[in-house]
């Protein structure tokens, strides 16, 4: 018998709003302190994009190993350097791109005044030579996920609606665009809690649902699977998801808007909230809920 109670006697104070847990294939544990109503998951939208690039490598539409000089020929500085030379579609996804400083984050958007933000993307600095080291940043995952939409002819909600999101029951819902019109694939979706715990039971499951391959199979693992060291802790990355312990992995968006993969113990975990504390949070998930799966 599970026993969530220790968590759910810090709800109030983490400003959880839903959670859900599926386990073995069920769902095993559904409560929701406010109305189950879209909210912005922020970064966890990384993890869509994702998704969409490996449908997009399984259309035969672009390969990891493509150079961003041949993804972007028409939108790079005159005189493109070394680093950004040996760059690759693969660097836009495991953040290990090469530049020095975040750069499209939340609180830099309202202020840019260029409005082609591929290029304004492309211009900063490569200081480091890509794949070398972590520094958490939008460019990449926003690259990543223009390259689909010019590959593909739609945007990403367009793409994935059919592929992904639709089998999903996810309809009708809102994702952030830049100047030009691309979805933002580096935030800005907005689902519900159940929505978001559907895409998380979707990767357990290997990108198979209702008997349908929506993601292909190896994708779905290598992305899950720790691709590059990180910054913040030993866990790793994968593209455009977080490492953590007992070897999960997660969509992860600022705030507390999490798909938790714990694959030995066959479940998923789904949170959203607006949490300031994120240790608090994690500590909670990773000490109450994953000792009673």
């Amino acid at each position: 018998m599970h026993d969530f109670q220790a968590f759910e006697n810090k709800a109030a104070e983490l400003n959880v709003n839903g959670m859900m847990i599926s386990q073995g294939g069920e769902l095993i544990y559904e409560q929701h302190w406010e109305d189950d109503c879209r909210r912005n998951i922020y970064s966890a939208s990384k993890s869509f994009t994702s998704a969409a690039v490996g449908i997009a490598i399984g259309e035969g539409l672009l390969s990891l190993d493509e150079p961003l000089t041949e993804a972007f020929p028409d939108d790079l500085p005159a005189h493109p350097g070394e680093n950004l030379k040996r760059a690759t579609v693969r660097d836009l996804l495991t953040m290990c791109l090469g530049q020095e400083k975040a750069s499209l984050m939340g609180g830099q958007r309202p202020y840019i005044e260029q409005d082609d933000w591929v290029k304004l993307s492309l211009e900063i600095p490569f200081v480091d030579q890509p794949g070398t080291r972590f520094v958490y940043n939008n460019a990449g995952p926003y690259l990543a996920g223009v390259l689909v939409q010019r590959r593909c002819g739609t945007d990403l909600m367009q793409y994935l609606g059919t592929r992904l999101l639709r089998p999903l029951g996810i309809r009708h819902t809102m994702w952030e665009t830049d100047p030009q019109g691309y979805t933002f694939g580096a935030g800005g979706l907005f689902l519900t809690v159940r929505e978001l715990h559907r895409f998380g039971e979707l990767y357990l499951a290997g990108g198979k649902w209702d008997g349908r391959q929506l993601i292909p199979a190896d994708w779905v693992r290598n992305s899950t699977t720790k691709q590059v060291d990180n910054s913040k802790d030993e866990y790793g990355y994968g593209y455009l998801f977080w490492g953590g312990a007992n070897n999960s992995f997660r969509a992860d968006g600022k705030y507390g808007q999490l798909s938790i993969l714990f694959r030995d113990r066959d479940a998923v975990v789904t949170v959203m909230c607006d949490n300031h504390d994120n240790k608090a949070l994690m500590d909670a998930i990773y000490g109450d809920i994953y000792p009673e799966l």
